[in-house]
């Protein structure tokens, strides 16, 4: 396999996290400026027990990187230190932060597994692994919520949303079509994982010859050797490991999610939303997840807090959802450049420049 250190390198220096902080100020100061209302703000209240749900908002931050860890504990037998998987979590959530949401930062998890001292195949394995349980985590969660709530309003924005029908609604057909493909990607995975890693590999290489994308064969074939090495890794796993690793999964995204709840109650009081609500709110948060993975944004910068302040609307009073957009993002996002900054510094000269003076 080509050494892309340098490339890779090159792509998680810290001075990209200017873009994303000047887009995602900007455009929350732009629609500060424009949607701002006198007295908007008069339902905020700020008591002890407002300093305690922000607290309990971090708190949830840290209980999802928390189960991130843990999950890298469990698919690498505890090979890594809580140290060295702390570092793996920061530096993919930092790449994250400061690429677009499409890109993500998964394509450079496997470098950072591999120098924390995995060996490279089973680095590949642990990522595509994450990758499936990450998947695998929505495809579930996705349906039951909409069959606890058995009402389909979390795809409408206002009143002109509610009067078309279902197969009109924009963001229904876009949470159903970014779900099919979810669907469909973890379906494939699971064949190639569990069942036939090898046919698999071979109907790939077979679409690839396709004129029209086979300039992409080489990384198909790669894609493959992948599966088949991940499916070496994993398929002998007791049902018990993979049990302990999505429920690592599970309490990390969910973590993550009801961050948005607890600071609408750090806000606006426990009283203002009912259980009924909060599982609401849970549930267009999965929408908007979708919604974000096609920003061109790094992190989603901008588009994150725009469509925040628009799909929850309904449940912040107005005027005051961009501010509690920027204060979700304060929590969920900005942390992470703010580690990364001093983290890959380090990172770097730990594993490459010590080693040139030796």
């Amino acid at each position: 396999m080509t050494d892309n250190s340098g490339k890779i390198i090159k792509s998680i220096n810290p001075s990209k996290i200017i873009l994303p902080i000047l887009i995602g100020l900007s455009v929350t100061g732009f629609l500060l400026y424009r949607e701002f209302e006198p007295g908007s703000f008069s339902f905020v209240r700020f008591t002890f027990w407002s300093v305690f749900w922000l607290l309990v908002s971090f708190l949830l931050m840290a209980v999802r990187d928390f189960g991130y860890m843990l999950r890298i504990r469990i698919l690498t037998n505890n090979e890594l230190s809580w140290k060295k998987v702390f570092n793996i979590i920061m530096l993919w959530e930092f790449t994250s932060a400061i690429t677009p949401s499409a890109i993500g930062g998964t394509s450079v998890a496997i470098f950072f597994l591999n120098k924390e001292g995995v060996r490279l195949g089973r680095s590949t394995a642990v990522v595509m692994v994450t990758s499936f349980l990450d998947e695998l985590y929505f495809i579930l969660t996705f349906p039951i919520i909409l069959l606890l709530l058995g009402r389909s309003d979390i795809f409408i924005l206002d009143a002109a949303d509610a009067a078309l029908p279902w197969y009109k609604n924009n963001f229904f057909l876009l949470a159903m079509g970014g779900y099919s493909i979810k669907l469909l990607y973890t379906l494939i995975l699971s064949y190639g994982l569990f069942i036939n890693p090898r046919g698999l590999k071979w109907l790939l290489l077979m679409i690839f010859k396709l004129p029209i994308i086979r300039k992409w064969r080489p990384q198909a074939n790669e894609s493959g050797t992948d599966l088949i090495q991940t499916s070496k890794e994993f398929s002998g796993w007791p049902l018990s490991k993979w049990i302990k690793a999505f429920a690592a999964t599970f309490f990390s995204w969910t973590s993550r999610y009801w961050v948005v709840n607890t600071l609408i109650i750090t806000f606006l009081g426990i009283k203002w939303l009912n259980w009924e609500d909060h599982f609401h709110v849970f549930a267009k948060q999965l929408v908007m997840w979708i919604m974000m993975l096609i920003s061109p944004t790094p992190g989603g910068s901008g588009f994150a807090e725009y469509v925040f302040k628009e799909f929850l609307a309904a449940f912040i009073p107005v005027g005051t959802g961009i501010a509690m957009a920027f204060m979700w993002r304060m929590v969920s996002y900005y942390p992470y450049l703010i580690f990364g900054t001093f983290m890959v510094p380090r990172w770097i000269r730990r594993h490459f420049l010590s080693r040139k003076v030796k």
